[in-house]
């Protein structure tokens, strides 16, 4: 055996180790199995149209407003507040006791936490006045997208289910019979549904969403 042809073996062998070693550290990395939703971040409205609403909230982009939400819930705040302002293709607001739009909490004001998430079907964002540092206890829920509000209000959810609900919202400003919030939970909490009555509003079907919905105009 010559000289040549024996490290000529040697050398594929070595070659051989080498891309073999290699070999794990060039596989792909392995994808990591999806979390389930935290239920400390899962507000429950429990509405008079018949059913119940899932939101998925946001701390990670509105953690104030996040831990607002979640306090007021567990003091039995929004338990039988009204959806005052509720405008076909935009949005329903709710989160005043008074029922008039004016009211709100014994707590303090809340420092604005805008961010880049979008006012899609189903996002739910924190009312205010004018002024970016107000709001406290009033929010809304889309019912289309609405992209000029972004960074402008506090998308601090989004609803996960019972949009069907949201949608059978009575509309006016306000409404003649306005909807309520039978029950507001936090999902941790297990709090169970009450005896629904059968909803008095059909749920209505999705729209098109139009360019002037698109454009926010």
């Amino acid at each position: 055996m010559s000289l040549r042809f024996l490290f000529s073996k040697i050398t594929l062998l070595l070659l051989g180790i080498f891309a073999a070693a290699l070999s794990p550290a060039l596989a792909q990395p392995a994808v990591p199995a999806p979390t389930a939703p935290d239920p400390e971040n899962i507000l429950v409205l429990d509405l008079s149209t018949g059913g119940r609403v899932t939101i998925q909230m946001f701390p990670a982009v509105a953690p104030a407003h996040v831990e607002r939400i979640k306090t007021l819930t567990r003091q039995g705040f929004y338990n039988g507040v009204v959806f005052h302002r509720v405008i076909d293709g935009f949005m329903a607001q709710t989160g005043d006791p008074t029922g008039t739009g004016q009211g709100g909490s014994e707590l303090p004001d809340l420092k604005a936490e805008f961010n880049s998430t979008p006012h899609l079907r189903g996002t739910v964002s924190m009312a205010r006045t004018n002024e970016p540092d107000t709001a406290n206890s009033q929010f809304f829920i889309c019912f289309q997208p609405r992209f000029n509000l972004d960074n402008k209000y506090t998308v601090f959810g989004r609803v996960t289910s019972g949009m069907q609900f949201v949608d059978a919202i009575e509309r006016g400003e306000p409404p003649v019979s306005p909807s309520k919030v039978l029950q507001a939970s936090i999902a941790a909490d297990n709090v169970p549904p009450p005896a629904f009555a059968t909803p008095t509003v059909p749920a209505t079907a999705d729209k098109p969403i139009t360019v002037d919905q698109l454009s926010g105009n």
